[in-house]
């Protein structure tokens, strides 16, 4: 069992593709055929060799008028006097209806007509909502109450002259509470942004009440898109910059007397999305829901040029072609989103939902580098692994410790996953847990002492740690069929512990084996005296039912679909035992759910050691 589990068996490939024999572990050799994979793109993404660089989102040659517009604007002079200098400043109005073809939640629509608001699955009663930006709320609370959110989910629920009232209703509350700029989480760039852009592209739902209420949303709508004029430039991270500058174009394209402001957001825009994204077309941040939140903007932004009969910058098409697979990449065989960075598993509709409304058809992307994630299909399978540090300081959201953790899932049954859901925490998921769910042993993958291999710091920070990250990817031919061979290492407890991780994955060409070797090496030419404690960790998901084996060497893993599957480790039992304990699984709506979790654990030799093991579906 040890030499299987360690070692595959080398095959004669008959293959005219490049090969050469590169071992697991000790003994046998595996024949690895060097050739690249297919991409499974329809249009996209882009070749490495055409990535886009920053200057593809260079400000619009627009003309010189145009650019002196722009610079006036710039510097403080006000766009109706550039529009118009002849004339009175017109009377706040809006000059087209926007028609997005991103849909709301209805049931939490329906519970803001009861008189409940819904945020991560936690009802709470609106009128004990404190909508002042000095409130105390949790950070869901406060993007919801600030960023105006609800206004789609309440659009979706029923006609507008049945949603119009309740809309009205919790407007004027918040411009009651929040009556000028000022300070707190209401005037971050991102929320003035989101706020914004929810007021104009729901327009509709806001404005229907009476004039004078119309009068002071108009008004709130010119003092934001002032507000976010002068302070834009000092968002907190890339994404919250992205969501102001498109509130600043889509206010420029539906208020009077706009397009100075309109040239000045396309220009800031376009620089700031050149700085948002990796080659590959991930964010920075590597966040699933920060990426999903970037295609939110734009294809409303989208709509709010169609909706005043102009064609958008190019260059929007061009980033949610670019944004669109990445994000593919991370979707389980159920159809959802796996757990990564901070983010729950996404449901599948509202996945399903957002791809539509971005009119992007691809298929996931297999090899991205820079963002950081690999994925591999095989047969009815799929596996994702983060093979990158976590994201630098000044990009973290819910920076995590998750290097070289992985997920899997065989059909639509997830087997193995990540805790995720620490951006959730502040509905059902506590506020406490949320700085363990970014731990390194809330994701499946090596422990070294307890110690996470990236520093978890608060508010979503990450400190020292995983600096460097060594990836491959290469093909294994197994009876005439290509498997996937991944291998990276990191270097995250190099400086406290003298030791690198090196993780090695080959799933199977039909996809119902997963091999596996997690393997410590010395980061100096010779390794430290002694003993450390270690632990793998395996999180499965929710209603999978784990039972050790008589020797205590594996467990037998039943599925709700009805399958069976078991779980295997090599080597010499020693120190190293094999457990069942508890997990937890945050869903995509913010839900904590009671899992299990298999942990390999004990004693290892400071100058290195190999732990290989095996998942295998049985019959």
């Amino acid at each position: 069992m040890n030499a299987e589990l360690s070692t595959f068996a080398r095959r004669d490939t008959g293959l005219d593709s490049e090969a050469r024999a590169l071992p697991l572990g000790d003994g046998e050799e595996t024949l690895v055929v060097s050739r690249a994979e297919e991409p499974l793109v329809d249009t996209v993404p882009l070749e490495p060799a055409h990535s886009l660089v920053l200057a593809d989102f260079a400000p619009p040659r627009t003309g010189a008028i145009d650019g002196m517009l722009r610079w006036a604007y710039r510097l403080g002079i006000p766009g109706s006097v550039l529009a118009a200098p002849l004339q009175k400043p017109a009377v706040p109005r809006l000059l087209g209806t926007v028609e997005s073809p991103l849909g709301g939640n209805r049931t939490a629509g329906m519970a803001l007509r009861a008189g409940h608001v819904i945020v991560h699955s936690l009802k709470v009663p609106i009128d004990k909502l404190d909508m002042h930006s000095v409130s105390t709320l949790t950070p869901p609370f406060l993007r919801l109450v600030h960023g105006f959110g609800w206004l789609r989910d309440l659009a979706a629920c029923a006609p507008r002259s049945e949603c119009a009232p309740v809309a009205e209703k919790l407007i004027a509350r918040w411009l009651r509470a929040n009556p000028e700029p000022a300070k707190g989480p209401a005037w971050t760039v991102e929320h003035a942004g989101l706020r914004l852009m929810a007021w104009l592209v729901q327009a509709p739902l806001v404005l229907s009440g009476d004039a004078r209420l119309r009068s002071d949303i108009l008004n709130a709508m010119e003092s934001n898109a002032r507000w976010l004029d002068r302070h834009v430039v000092n968002a907190e991270d890339n994404l919250g910059q992205v969501s102001g500058w498109c509130a600043i174009v889509a206010a420029g394209l539906l208020l009077p007397d706009g397009r100075p402001r309109r040239l000045f957001g396309e220009a800031g825009l376009l620089r700031a999305l050149g700085m948002f994204v990796s080659e590959d077309g991930g964010v920075l941040s590597r966040s699933p829901a920060a990426q999903m939140e970037a295609i939110k903007l734009l294809v409303d932004l989208r709509a709010c040029y169609t909706a005043v009969g102009q064609d958008a910058p190019p260059a929007l098409d061009t980033m949610l072609a670019l944004l669109v697979p990445p994000l593919l990449t991370l979707r389980m065989g159920d159809r959802a989103l796996g757990s990564w960075q901070g983010c729950g598993a996404v449901s599948a509709d509202e996945l399903a939902d957002l791809i539509a409304a971005s009119g992007i058809r691809a298929r996931p992307a297999k090899d991205l580098r820079h963002w950081g994630y690999q994925r591999a299909d095989a047969g009815k399978s799929v596996l994702v692994m983060d093979a990158a540090p976590p994201p630098r300081p000044r990009h973290a959201r819910y920076g995590c410790a998750s290097t070289l953790a992985f997920e899997f899932s065989h059909c639509e049954q997830r087997i193995i996953v990540n805790c995720g859901g620490a951006e959730l925490a502040g509905g059902q998921t506590p506020v406490r847990i949320e700085q363990g769910l970014r731990g390194t042993a809330a994701h499946s993958t090596l422990i070294l002492d307890d110690a996470n291999s990236t520093a978890v710091l608060i508010k979503g920070q990450v400190g020292k740690g995983v600096e460097e990250v060594d990836v491959s990817r290469t093909i294994v031919s197994q009876k005439g069929r290509d498997a996937t061979r991944l291998e990276a290492s990191h270097n995250g407890y190099a400086a406290r512990y003298g030791l690198l991780h090196r993780r090695i994955i080959l799933l199977s060409a039909d996809g119902e084996e997963l091999r596996g070797e997690d393997v410590l090496e010395p980061s100096g030419r010779s390794g430290k005296r002694g003993k450390i404690a270690f632990a793998i960790r395996f999180h499965l998901a929710p209603g999978v039912d784990a039972g050790l084996s008589e020797d205590g060497r594996g467990a037998g893993l039943a599925l709700p679909d009805g399958s069976y599957w078991q779980f295997r480790i090599g080597g010499d039992s020693g120190e190293t035992a094999l457990a069942i304990e508890d997990s937890l699984w945050v869903d995509g709506q913010g839900r904590p759910r009671a899992t299990r979790q298999l942990v390999v654990e004990g004693l290892t030799a400071r100058s290195g050691a190999r732990f290989p093991w095996l998942l295998k579906r049985m019959g």
